[in-house]
């Protein structure tokens, strides 16, 4: 049996008969907008020779979509009550599987060669809000072959992810994201496309991972440890900023902003990712 997962009343008779009730704290909102999906499962870049990992299926109306592109979808779900609503709902696709479990918490490596061997992979998901950060920079950070994360995310996440690195919107993450992977907004969904409507709308987003940075950095755990101090006390100024953060004293850290051209009066913020990978690396020799 085919079920239109964007109808609200077929959704509520779905969660109805099996007892389920919507998690605001699990940021539970499902889509109802027969448009979004199709565009999202379209924007992966999945085909029928490529796996997909789902995150968060819900009663599966992204999953039943990507099962349509790709050759195998993996998908992810943390709500015990979900699983037996995907058995109904997916019963068509036999290219789908369905894992219990968080994702946060889930040996990725050994999931990919379970499920996927040899298989180019992607993930696409409409990401909880609560925990979008963690999720993706846990994908970013794992050093896994992903082809692309195509994701749904609340808008003004979207808008600091993708922002231009040395912008005033951009931020520890957007620097996170900007060093692994290259950022694209794709399109906006409002939020009456969802059951309950969130108070925000959201923003689909692809990212593409790169095989290397774009930047040369000499140690990258001194380079995040260096962002990150950066964006700490963003008000601040970089240098009073890096010294009440890292072993560093307020010479050094004038010397090597000086080398990229910049006062010791500068803020994070002005910071391209260039000017940053290069005051990592002159702070990261001073060290040595």
């Amino acid at each position: 049996m085919t079920y239109d997962l964007t109808n609200e009343k077929t959704v509520k008779q779905i969660l109805a008969r099996h007892g389920i009730v919507l998690s605001k704290a699990r940021g539970q909102n499902f889509l109802i907008n027969p448009t979004v999906c199709p565009r999202m499962a379209e924007a992966s870049g999945a085909t029928k020779q490529d796996g997909v990992l789902e995150i968060g299926p819900g009663v599966g109306v992204l999953t039943a979509q990507l099962a349509q592109v790709a050759g195998k979808v993996v998908s992810v779900e943390i709500d015990k009550g979900l699983p037996p609503v995907l058995a109904e709902t997916l019963a068509d696709f036999d290219n789908v599987t369905v894992i219990e479990g968080d994702i946060l918490k889930t040996d990725l490596a050994a999931l990919l060669q379970t499920h996927f061997a040899d298989m180019r992979v992607h993930v696409c998901a409409n990401l909880p809000y609560y925990i979008t950060t963690d999720i993706l920079m846990m994908l970013l950070e794992s050093g896994l072959p992903f082809a692309s994360i195509t994701v749904m995310v609340q808008k003004e996440f979207a808008d600091r992810l993708c922002a231009k690195v040395g912008s005033r919107q951009s931020g520890a993450v957007t620097v996170s994201a900007a060093f692994r992977a290259k950022c694209e907004k794709i399109f906006t969904v409002s939020a009456g496309s969802f059951l309950p409507p969130p108070k925000v709308d959201s923003t689909v987003m692809r990212l593409t991972p790169y095989p290397t940075p774009p930047v040369a950095v000499h140690d990258q755990a001194w380079f995040f440890k260096v962002v990150k101090a950066g964006f700490h006390q963003r008000r601040k100024t970089l240098q009073n900023s890096l010294c009440s953060c890292l072993p560093l004293d307020k010479q050094q850290v004038a010397s090597a902003l000086q080398a990229i051209g910049l006062p010791s009066t500068a803020r994070v913020e002005q910071l391209t990712l260039d000017q940053l990978a290069t005051l990592a690396n002159t702070l990261y020799t001073d060290l040595a």
